[in-house]
């Protein structure tokens, strides 16, 4: 009797396991109750694609660096995902449609710009195909929005610390980023005309993500809005304070950098928590005023997770010790474009047991040959897997997920691997 008890059991535990993946087969359909966090992996920016318990869609970033700048296909940089025959937009997109609950009809309900970097929102370049009326080219999020219809665009207030387009309005028309900023304004004002709503990210609230189907089955679900710009949740209601000084407009010096100006976010699935800090940094320079340091208190009013994206791809500047030893997740994602990331000292600090014990496992998106040879042993110690889309599947109410990983190489996204089942840290 025990030994059939004991074997429908290891029967349960396989076929719940199989329901969530099967290596060398299609990603399971997500359902109803279920939350997917989708890391996709182009070899040219951060993209993410998240689907909530009740269907409500988000894209997370959308980049698209510049193909003609010679260090994006230079051997600095990770090569094209899977292949070049679609541009990075194109890709996006085609990940979507096969994971999206209504597939060939996907619309994204959210669409957040962490901020202003084009591999986070895409970079203008001469080639770039044109939308339907030619009134914008197509790259990274304007891209993706004039393929898959956009309701809520949620980005920084560019007002701050000064109103970037009257800025570049001052610089020569040929300027790069210039000719982005104009282009992504465009894409703005065309899709506005179609039903897009275009929305500044509100620190401090926990309601302007939310579900939009069926949020009543999922009361324990939400979204935390951390930080914009300068302002930073308190943890306190939707209170927030200001982290940077006042600035002054005609001192670019007193002016935070882009990085810093990130949008933050905590996702709440019952137990289970994310967190996403875009390129938020962390670590002081010579050279660097103090409140470059916008991890420490992010850090404090977060706390624990049990999923973290590594801040600015685990550069340098990023992924303090306050973030870490606060944070102390079971999972660090990092997405990867170039052999910046991760910084050598980075890897060192997020893998110390001293400055939090617990297991951790580390997985990255497109790990370049360059970091193994200058890192060493240390990259196929610490990851678990170093190439690849990565999802995070939470299983309904929040208390496991498995982290599955998709084979990037090809169109079809097969499963590769798959690691978990984790235990919630509020669960154990």
């Amino acid at each position: 009797m025990k030994k059939l008890i004991l074997c429908c059991l290891l029967l349960a535990h396989f076929t719940s396991w199989a329901q969530v993946a099967t290596v060398g087969k299609p990603l399971p359909e997500w359902k109803d109750g279920y939350m997917d966090l989708h890391h996709i992996n182009t070899g040219r920016g951060n993209a993410s694609f998240f689907i909530f318990p009740d269907g409500t869609t988000m894209v997370l970033d959308a980049g698209e660096l510049d193909p003609t700048n010679a260090r994006t296909t230079s051997k600095r940089n990770t090569p094209m995902r899977p292949n070049d025959s679609k541009h990075p937009y194109e890709w996006i997109v085609n990940y979507i449609k096969q994971v999206a609950p209504q597939k060939e009809k996907t619309k994204i309900d959210y669409a957040l710009i962490t901020h202003f970097h084009d591999d986070h929102f895409g970079s203008y370049y001469p080639d770039a195909p044109l939308s339907a009326d030619k009134q914008y080219a197509l790259t990274g999020i304007t891209g993706v929005g004039s393929l898959l219809p956009i309701h809520y665009l949620l980005q920084r207030d560019y007002n701050y610390p000064v109103n970037l387009t009257a800025a570049l309005k001052r610089l020569p028309a040929e300027m790069n980023y210039k000719k982005t900023w104009t282009n992504y304004q465009t894409f703005i004002g065309d899709e506005s005309k179609k039903g897009m709503q275009a929305l500044f990210f509100k620190a401090g609230s926990a309601s302007q993500i939310r579900l939009q189907h069926h949020a009543n089955s999922y009361p324990n679900f939400y979204v935390q809005n951390v930080k914009s710009n300068g302002w930073i949740w308190t943890g306190k209601d939707s209170s927030v304070v200001q982290h940077f000084p006042p600035i002054d407009s005609l001192n670019r010096k007193t002016w935070p950098d882009e990085n810093a100006l990130s949008n933050v976010l905590v996702i709440h699935y019952g137990p289970f928590a994310y967190y996403n800090g875009g390129d938020s940094p962390g670590n002081v320079f010579l050279g660097d005023p103090d409140w470059r340091d916008v991890e420490t208190p992010i850090a404090k009013t977060v706390g624990p997770v049990d999923v973290a994206t590594m801040d600015h791809h685990g550069n340098r500047d990023a992924v303090n010790e306050n973030l870490i030893k606060t944070l102390q997740p079971s999972v660090w994602l990092e997405q990867v474009w170039t052999a910046d990331h991760p910084g050598h000292e980075t890897l060192i600090r997020i893998t110390s047991p001293y400055l939090y014990t617990a297991k951790r496992d580390l997985f990255a998106t497109n790990m370049m040959e360059a970091n193994e040879l200058v890192i060493g042993d240390m990259i196929k110690q610490s990851y678990r897997s170093l190439q690849g889309h990565i999802v995070v599947r939470v299983l309904p109410g929040g208390k496991q997920y498995y982290v599955i990983i998709l084979d990037d190489s090809v169109p079809s996204i097969p499963v590769k691997s798959i690691f978990g089942p984790y235990t919630t840290k509020a669960s154990q």
